[in-house]
């Protein structure tokens, strides 16, 4: 089944086009990674998922709802469903680690005891591998602790889909594999929809159940990495054979 579904979407920043006429189809439960060069419209696809920013043309239809249809307050609801980990982690660096995760929950489930905030925020970060680290402050932390941290406050909301932006950014290989297991682990343990946004060959072959190559604003190939290993398509070889740096 679909749980995002982008349908002839088109959008333009004054006369430049950087989704064309897209269509693409992210299935549930599965990890979906789109892979690009820079430039080609990655983050304008995660911008436009999150309502952001408006197409131009097109749907993008959300869990078989599009979100254009809704009112601001149910919108906001439907935001809640989707965590987002951002590139670099965006955590509040005035605010410990505990007081990072425990955010969400403050915001919007005020009717939560202190006590019933600390077990969920302790649970999850256990459930990470981040143990005893609620004091710490994110300046003391290595780059894969803030990316875990950064998915630790993204799903205390219980969200039905996790988006990861370039997750394996600035990360050590060690750390890049471990970033990777936890997407797999939130597909697998959390039964969540995973949407990962990277240039990063190696593992997202290794993680993805579906890759979509993006291409000046267009999907030129998608499928297993597999079945992508298998089409003739020069520029997608290139690419996944590592072969393209930057823009291509």
């Amino acid at each position: 089944m679909t749980m995002i579904q982008l349908k002839n979407v088109t959008k333009s920043f004054g006369t430049k086009i950087v989704i064309d006429d897209l269509n693409l189809e992210i299935p549930r439960n599965k990890v979906t990674v789109i892979m690009g060069g820079s430039g080609h419209g990655k983050s304008t696809i995660i911008k436009l998922i999150l309502g952001f920013i408006k197409p131009d043309a097109g749907e993008i239809i959300i869990d078989g709802i599009n979100p254009l249809t809704l009112s601001k307050k149910e919108r906001r609801d439907m935001l809640k469903m989707i965590g987002m980990s951002f590139q670099y982690s965006a955590l509040f660096d005035s605010m410990s680690v505990y007081e990072n995760v425990a955010f969400a929950l403050r915001e919007h489930h005020k009717h939560l005891s202190e006590t019933e905030i600390s077990e969920r925020v302790v649970n999850i970060l256990n459930r990470l591998g981040l143990y005893d680290i609620e004091d710490k402050m994110p300046s003391e932390l290595s780059g894969g602790m803030k990316k875990r941290v950064g998915v630790a406050r993204a799903v205390m909301l219980n969200p039905k889909i996790m988006i990861f932006d370039e997750p394996e950014s600035g990360l050590d290989p060690i750390t890049t594999t471990a970033i990777g297991n936890l997407m797999i682990e939130m597909r697998d343990e959390f039964n969540m929809t995973c949407l990962s946004i990277s240039h990063h060959i190696p593992n997202s072959n290794r993680i993805g159940d579906k890759l979509a190559m993006l291409y000046r604003g267009k999907i030129i190939a998608e499928g297993s990495p597999e079945e992508l290993q298998k089409l003739p398509n020069p520029i997608l070889q290139q690419f996944i054979n590592g072969r393209v740096e930057g823009p291509f």
